[in-house]
């Protein structure tokens, strides 16, 4: 038996839809390289967490002042939330490390993409509502000394 690639959207997309069919309010599967969290809420759909290999920044090289978000997983771009009725922020703007900036969307499932630093958002790095694939760089951040 092959191994499940738990950052294939087509996958998480399945394992969702299983557990709406099915009445579960949620799965964890925690591995060595990471883990997923899928918790269905009901009228607002399901919301993925996923930790471990997902970069939300990477580590800065020495003398870096600026950090990369990443896509955690495949996926569409989405810089605002589908249904925010409020106008876009333009950049440049300030974040600080647990903001969400944006997110990857697989059908009706977001996955919030945190900013992981703090500092300003100068740069989109890829189009919104382009298809995007794992670890594609998404934003980028100037760090703040």
């Amino acid at each position: 038996m092959s191994e499940l690639d738990f950052s294939d959207p087509a996958t998480i997309a399945l394992l969702t839809e299983a557990l709406t069919a099915a009445g579960v309010d949620g799965l964890e599967i925690s591995r060595p390289g990471g883990q997923l969290r899928i918790v269905v809420a009901g009228k607002d759909g399901a919301r993925i967490c996923s930790t471990g290999t997902t970069p939300h920044a990477p580590g800065l090289a020495p003398g870096s002042a600026s950090a990369v978000v990443k896509a955690p997983m495949a996926g569409r771009f989405c810089v605002e939330h589908p249904a925010a009725s409020a106008a876009p922020q333009n950049l440049p703007r300030s974040v600080s490390d647990a903001d969400i900036v944006g997110f990857v969307g697989v059908g009706y499932i977001l996955l919030p993409l945190r900013a992981g630093r703090s500092g300003v958002l100068t740069r989109l790095l890829a189009e919104p509502g382009a298809p995007v694939g794992f670890g594609d760089p998404l934003f980028e951040i100037e760090l703040q000394s």
